[in-house]
């Protein structure tokens, strides 16, 4: 199953200046749960945010960039390409940014999302998600805490059939 993992404020807002605009450890924790053994797919500015490719995953890069190589990861240039080299995976994730998420997104049987309940500034968004297709079968809210500056509601949909 095709997951799209997301963390996005009320205005679909993703990310400013190739970077997150909140910090969310409990997010970050059920991250690494959902991509933990699994092909992580994502676009070469994404990955650049890394210090290091994450432990136990498979990272699949796509970029235009035909020269482009780093060490540990994978390097494709189309969703295609990474939804082929992870296809013996039974949940690959999309993680990023908002180029490969609309691209993803014809491709995608799950998303699971975290919607901060805020609004911010952003030059990089999340694609609308089109309620005739999708279905939220599972709905988690989380209050603000000493933790977490924002309320935030982890949302898993799911493609109507």
């Amino acid at each position: 199953m095709i997951t799209i993992i997301a963390a996005a404020a009320e205005n679909n807002a993703l990310g400013k200046d190739n970077d997150l605009v909140w910090h969310l450890p409990d997010d970050f924790k059920r991250f690494k749960q959902l991509t933990t053994g699994h092909h992580i797919i994502m676009g070469r500015k994404t990955f650049e945010t890394f210090p290091k490719p994450l432990p136990n995953r498979i990272h699949v890069v796509v970029t235009r960039n035909k020269n482009y190589k780093k060490a540990g990861i994978v390097v494709v240039h189309s969703i295609k390409e990474a939804l082929e080299i992870a296809k013996k995976d039974d949940q690959p994730c999309i993680i990023g940014g908002g180029e490969i998420y609309k691209q993803s997104l014809a491709y995608t049987e799950k998303i699971e999302l975290t919607r901060i309940h805020t609004t911010v500034e952003a030059d990089t968004f999340f694609p609308e998600i089109d309620e005739k297709e999708w279905q939220l079968v599972k709905k988690e809210y989380h209050p603000k805490d000493e933790k977490h500056e924002f309320e935030f509601t982890y949302l898993t949909y799911l493609r109507k059939k």
